[in-house]
C-alpha cells in the first residue's frame, strides 16, 4: 500500500488565459474541475475554428509570434471576464481581434472563448519539478532554460537529491494540494517545436527538444485532472495519498 508523502512545495503558479501566449505568475488560484479558473479559456481561433499554437493539427494552427505576447485577467479580478492582450512590450491593447489581426498578418482571426471545444491539449493541470527543470539547464548550458518554456500550472519545488523526472512515479497517484484540492496524476505530455521557440527573453534553441527526445522520450512533466476542487497557493506542500 502507497503511504502519503511530502513531495515538495508549490514555488510558483502560472495561468495563461489566452492560449498560445505567455502567462501570469500567481499567488493563489482557484481550481475547478476544468483546471486553473480561466485557465486557457480564451484562444485565436481562425476562420476554420483552429486555435493559435506553435504546430499545425486536425485542432491547432500554427501562429507565429503568439508567445512574444503575453495575457492577464484584470488585477483584482475575482471572477475573470475577459482577459487583457499584452504587445511584446507588456503594454494592453486596446482592441485584442484588431491587434491580432494586424500583428498576425491575418484577417480571419479572432480573440474567441471556449464553447464546446476544449482549448486544453489534454488534462487541465501540468505539474513539473525543479529537478527535472534543473537536470534540463544542465544538459544544454548556455542555453537559457525556465519553466516558461513548457508551460506548466505548477513549478514544484523538490527536496534536494530529488531525480529528475521524478514525476513518472506519481501516475496512477493522487494527491492533495494545500487543504482542500485533490488531483490526480494521469500521463506526461509530448513535447513538441514550441519547447524551441523563442519567447521574450528566451531565445530559439533546438537543443532543448532534442535532449528531452534523447533522454525521456519526448516527455516531460505530469498531467493530471481535478477531483476535488480547491485553492492552491504559493508555499503549499503537495502531498502523494
Amino acid at each position: 500500500m502507497a503511504v502519503a508523502e511530502n513531495v515538495g512545495v508549490t514555488e510558483r503558479l502560472w495561468r495563461y488565459p489566452i492560449k498560445s501566449t505567455g502567462g501570469e505568475l500567481l499567488r493563489g488560484v482557484r481550481v475547478d474541475e476544468r483546471g486553473l479558473v480561466g485557465d486557457r479559456l480564451y484562444a485565436v481561433r481562425d476562420a476554420e475554428g483552429r486555435f493559435g499554437s506553435g504546430k499545425n493539427t486536425r485542432r491547432f494552427r500554427r501562429m507565429d509570434g503568439l508567445l512574444h505576447l503575453s495575457s492577464r485577467y484584470a488585477p483584482g479580478d475575482r471572477e475573470p471576464g475577459r482577459p487583457e492582450l499584452l504587445d511584446p512590450h507588456g503594454r494592453v491593447v486596446a482592441d485584442p481581434t484588431a491587434y491580432l489581426r494586424t500583428y498576425l498578418g491575418r484577417d480571419d482571426v479572432e480573440l474567441a472563448r471556449e464553447g464546446e471545444v476544449s482549448h486544453f491539449d489534454q488534462l487541465p493541470l501540468s505539474v513539473l519539478t525543479t529537478a527535472t527543470l534543473d537536470w534540463i539547464r544542465d544538459e544544454v548550458p548556455g542555453v537559457p532554460v525556465d519553466e516558461r518554456r513548457f508551460r506548466p500550472n505548477i513549478l514544484l519545488r523538490t527536496p534536494p537529491g530529488t531525480p529528475p523526472f521524478v514525476e513518472d512515479e506519481w501516475i496512477g497517484r493522487k494527491a492533495r494540494l494545500g487543504d482542500t484540492l485533490h488531483i490526480e496524476f494521469l500521463r506526461s505530455s509530448e513535447r513538441c517545436v514550441m519547447t524551441n521557440q523563442a519567447q521574450h527573453d528566451l531565445p530559439h534553441s533546438p537543443l532543448i527538444l532534442k535532449a528531452i527526445a534523447r533522454a525521456h522520450d519526448n516527455r516531460l512533466d505530469v498531467l493530471a485532472q481535478v477531483l476535488t476542487p480547491g485553492t492552491v497557493r504559493v508555499g503549499e506542500p503537495v502531498v502523494l495519498e
